[in-house]
């Protein structure tokens, strides 16, 4: 008989239970499209070694002493405003700094959400950008586990473009497989809108509080990157508060040749 699986959807980081995260099988996925976990998987995609989320911009700053200088690039936020002495973390700024360099970062919502999830077996980061590849992995790799999708929210808020973003995760997990899958109430409701806004992903992220935050400020080419749905094949997993990207088949085997 095919084992029923659970998938729970926490509407902002605040609802995070580290306890209950701990116990049993459970599997975190973390999002925060607007924008830490979309600049997470751009940077990755754009080179960086690694990326190390911190609580927030002091401790970037701690963190960022343990590095040998240039080999780091430090970048946040708090409360949406820019921090001094710290680049803005947008992702197409950042993906002409990060190559081969390790990347600290520091928001209000995302990398708090992942910090306080550290407790989960496993612990993914998710975005429209790699939704069906994170969804892929979960399929092949983790069917039993009570899945723990969380929206990051904003500043203990609803968020509306995270939770966007959790239906078309929560769409990819269940096409074609509904009968597999108990949803919760929050996941099914997010999992309403997606399908009926499945080509409106810029739009509804445009119409979002923070995306309306974005356009004031002319961020509207990081709302663009941050809806292509699909567009980045990387399953990036944080291990001991650090997040790499996982490397493909070809990448390991061109890394094994030029290590015989």
């Amino acid at each position: 008989m095919e084992h029923v699986q659970n998938i729970h959807l926490l509407l902002k980081k605040e609802e995070i239970s580290k306890e209950k995260l701990s116990e049993g099988e459970k599997v975190a996925v973390i999002l925060d499209v607007l924008l830490a976990t979309t600049t997470i998987i751009s940077a990755l995609h754009d080179g960086a070694r690694r990326v190390v989320p911190v609580m927030d911009p002091s401790d970037g700053l701690l963190m960022s002493q343990e590095e040998e200088f240039g080999e780091y690039v430090l970048a946040g936020e708090l409360n949406a405003a820019p921090v001094d002495n710290i680049i803005y973390p947008s992702p197409t700024r950042l993906g002409k700094m990060v190559r081969d360099k390790t990347l600290i970062l520091s928001t209000t919502n995302g990398t708090v959400a992942l910090r306080n999830s550290a407790a989960a077996k496993k612990v993914y980061i998710a975005s429209l950008l790699n939704n069906p590849s994170v969804a892929e992995k979960i399929k092949q790799q983790h069917q039993t586990e009570t899945i723990i999708i969380v929206c990051s929210g904003n500043s203990g808020e609803f968020s509306l473009e995270d939770f966007y973003g959790a239906g078309h995760l929560i769409d990819c997990l269940t096409l074609g497989s509904e009968e597999r899958f108990i949803l919760n109430d929050a996941a099914r409701a997010a999992i309403a809108l997606y399908r009926t806004n499945l080509e409106n992903a810029f739009e509804i992220l445009q119409s979002s509080y923070v995306g309306q935050l974005f356009e004031r400020h002319r961020l509207i080419d990081d709302l663009k990157l941050a809806a292509n749905k699909g567009s980045i094949n990387l399953v990036p997993e944080m291990v001991n508060g650090r997040i790499e990207a996982e490397l493909s088949r070809g990448q390991m085997e061109h890394q094994n040749r030029n290590t015989r």
